[in-house]
């Protein structure tokens, strides 16, 4: 299944996206957060759909999306995790997973404006494949851990690079400005997606490719990711962990290359769909 959510800001509806469009699933009664998760939500749902699908009204082309999944009760992400990116950036490859968290007040949905934190200069992109915890993991050992695995999404993991790294303390300040995780434009379940391990992902600014890799080269993978993190924490129904992003961000480039007003930011990955952003300045 492919799992949506649409409608204004905080006020999103769940729904299902199918060949035949995009189908609001309000009558199945819950949104897709912690408790749907928990309780065999993907389960219930397929089997609801199956006898109530027929009876579900489309939505309109044009609806906003929001983020797929609600609100988490965390934001989880590896940083470095493919070589090239690690080169790029001038860093050591890592030999455990770099764990950092982006706050969950910086998740908006796939095609919502990037707003450039106020007094930003480094605002930078980064496309990133997330997965999305189907339910309570704690001390989950590596050849267990895709049982705990939902589904996946496209992610922006929007960064502003002074805030990161010239400011002292941890990434997640820079990491974490409203509209920062733009997230979906679906939560696909695992049972969609193949091998998540030979995925391409891409994006582009103004159209020019910036960033094009595959998941091949995940420098730790999936399982090992989720196994790892539930060893220091319990990963909660509906959490998101971000994996990481291959080279081609703007903090690779020499000249280095940062987001700005009018910047339009393109990306997807195999099976997950696409989203897009267009930069707009912080108003009071």
């Amino acid at each position: 299944m492919k799992l949506i959510r649409f409608g204004l800001l905080g006020e999103e509806k769940p729904g299902v996206a199918t060949e035949a469009g995009m189908f609001d699933v309000s009558a199945f009664g819950e949104d897709f957060g912690e408790r749907f998760f928990e309780t065999d939500g993907l389960e219930r749902l397929a089997k609801w759909w199956a006898a109530n699908g027929g009876n579900c009204p489309k939505v309109p082309e044009g609806t906003r999306l929001g983020s797929c999944v609600q609100r988490p009760s965390k934001i989880i992400c590896i940083g470095l995790n493919y070589a090239d990116h690690a080169r790029e950036t001038n860093a050591a490859i890592p030999t455990e997973p770099i764990v950092f968290f982006k706050s969950t007040s910086s998740l908006v949905g796939p095609n919502d404006n990037l707003v450039i934190p106020r007094n930003s200069e480094k605002t930078d992109w980064e496309v990133e494949l997330a997965v999305i915890i189907g339910k309570k993991a704690s001390y989950v050992e590596q050849n267990e851990a895709m049982d705990y695995v939902a589904g996946y999404a496209l992610h922006n993991d929007y960064s502003e690079r002074a805030f990161q790294l010239e400011r002292n303390g941890q990434w997640v300040k820079g990491k974490s400005a409203d509209t920062f995780a733009p997230l979906g434009p679906w939560m696909v379940t695992k049972d969609e997606i193949k091998d998540v391990h030979n995925l391409r992902l891409w994006l582009t600014v103004n159209g020019k490719k910036m960033q094009d890799g595959n998941t091949s080269n995940f420098i730790f993978n999936v399982p090992y990711v989720v196994s790892y993190l539930s060893q220091f924490m319990t990963l909660l129904p509906g959490d998101v962990i971000s994996t990481g992003t291959p080279a081609g961000v703007g903090l690779g480039f020499n000249p280095q290359i940062y987001l700005k007003a009018g910047d339009v930011i393109e990306l997807g990955i195999d099976g997950l769909g696409t989203s897009r952003q267009e930069a707009v300045a912080w108003k009071k």
